[in-house]
C-alpha cells in the first residue's frame, strides 16, 4: 500500500466491541472503559487496520492518508 494513515477513533460512537482489536491486534487497544484508541496516531497502511475500521459495528474508526487527508474509511461517496 505505501501510504501513511491517520488514525482517528470517535469516542463519543465507539461501543466497545473490540471488533477492532481482534482485526488488528497491534493497531488497536480498548481502555478500562472499553474504549478503542488507535495504539499510535498514524500508522503504515495494513489490511488490518482496514479491516478493523471496515468491521466497526457503529464506523466509529476513520482513516485518513496523511499529508493529503484522503478519506481512506469511510469512502467519500
Amino acid at each position: 500500500m505505501g501510504d501513511r494513515w491517520q488514525v482517528v477513533v470517535d469516542r463519543s460512537v465507539c461501543i466497545g466491541s473490540g471488533m477492532c482489536v481482534a482485526a488488528s491486534p497491534d493497531g488497536f487497544r480498548l481502555d478500562s472503559a472499553r474504549q478503542s484508541h488507535p495504539v499510535a496516531p498514524e500508522t503504515d497502511a495494513a489490511e488490518g487496520v482496514l479491516a478493523a475500521a471496515e468491521g466497526c459495528p457503529v464506523e466509529a474508526i476513520t482513516l485518513t492518508v496523511v499529508g493529503s487527508g484522503e478519506a481512506v474509511f469511510p469512502p467519500e461517496e
